[in-house]
């Protein structure tokens, strides 16, 4: 798969001013509910209106959607605010019934983006359609999975396609519910520009507290738009009611993003070139000090070689991650980013270390 201006063909034909927006509720409740929702979010910068219609659980006995019934009555929302329906999918039948009930936009979902062998049974079953299919990233952080998602529907014969950008799974105690890894999504971007990218700031904060953060970041990184879980009564929603916002609340959101400009004057690029600069020179600083540090570590490798001692000393490594997290918090630098950096630069000194001590 290549990148293609032509990617882009079906989120151009929106002619929006504003960034795109998927919102509705994380599950569809009941027909009421559904309707309600919808008719508060006609008259707003949402484009899509979306409900969960299977939801698949991490564990058994909990809500898992009301399933087909749910289709009719984002068919009846459509037809009663014109606005596009949409809903994940997760297997053949889902996709089939989705058609049959005339759904714009469809989204693979993480669990399944997941399962090759499940997206490519989705891929099949929509094979040449014209609707938007969009696809999330995986649970785990693997960029070529993500996009292996996509080459299947493309290689299906489907066009019109995007990602959507939902955070990853972690067993590390971080503020949010699914971290984002920016960075995979920027290689992703980097790779097919063309290709929409989409946020999920739900899924990743599951705060609504912090729904407006995230989607700025993402808007400032270049993102095409938002897919927002909304719901009337957020605190008794069926399923993930802490990151559901009222339709008051995320038309207030739209008015809080400050939207920036892809490119600036004269002035601009001139001063950005020079700071660039400074930051390519720190960045080759930055190298040439790792490269030492390294040194270090193998000479620390041939001295525990010589002494038959094992590679990691864990109280070591304990002392070091407390004393660089306390000094990165003095020069402004988070919890987080400190616990990954020196977990990244730890793990390349145990490499070279293993490497001599097996020589």
């Amino acid at each position: 798969m290549e990148n293609k201006k032509e990617m882009r063909n079906w989120l151009n034909e929106f002619n929006l001013t504003h960034p795109f927006v998927i919102a509705g509720p994380c599950s569809a409740e009941t027909e009421e509910q559904v309707l309600k929702i919808a008719h508060e979010l006609k008259n707003s910068d949402v484009s899509v209106f979306r409900a969960g219609i299977w939801k698949p659980r991490t564990r058994p006995g909990g809500f898992e959607g009301v399933g087909e019934i749910g289709l009719k009555w984002l068919k009846k929302a459509k037809a009663e605010t014109g606005m596009l329906m949409g809903t994940e999918v997760a297997t053949a039948a889902h996709c089939k019934l989705a058609l049959e009930n005339d759904i714009d936009v469809l989204w693979v979902g993480a669990r399944t983006t997941a399962n090759p062998f499940a997206v490519q049974e989705i891929a099949d079953t929509l094979a040449g359609t014209d609707k938007i299919v969009l696809v999330k990233n995986p649970v785990n952080p693997d960029m070529a999975l993500w996009l292996g998602g996509v080459e299947r529907l493309y290689a299906a014969g489907i066009k019109n396609l995007g990602v959507i950008h939902r955070g990853f799974s972690t067993y590390e105690k971080t503020k949010y519910r699914n971290i984002p890894e920016w960075q995979i999504a920027i290689e992703l971007q980097n790779k097919f520009p063309d290709l929409p990218l989409i946020i999920d700031p739900s899924h990743i904060t599951g705060d609504r507290k912090m729904i407006l953060e995230v989607t700025q970041e993402a808007l400032d990184l270049n993102y095409d738009g938002m897919i927002i879980e909304t719901h009337n009564d957020p605190d008794n929603a069926w399923s993930d009611a802490p990151q559901q916002v009222t339709p008051d609340a995320l038309k207030q959101i739209f008015k809080d993003l400050k939207i920036r400009n892809l490119s600036g004057d004269s002035d601009f690029e001139n001063k950005m070139t020079k700071l660039r600069a400074n930051i390519d020179v720190l960045d080759a600083n930055l190298l040439e000090l790792l490269g030492k540090r390294m040194k270090v570590a193998d000479e620390i490798g041939q001295v525990k070689k010589e002494n038959n001692v094992a590679v990691l000393q864990n109280n070591r490594w304990n002392e070091i991650q407390a004393k660089m997290v306390a000094e990165g918090a003095k020069k402004g630098l988070t919890e987080e980013f400190i616990i990954k950096l020196f977990r990244g630069i730890h793990q390349e000194s145990i490499e070279h270390q293993e490497k001599i001590l097996n020589s």
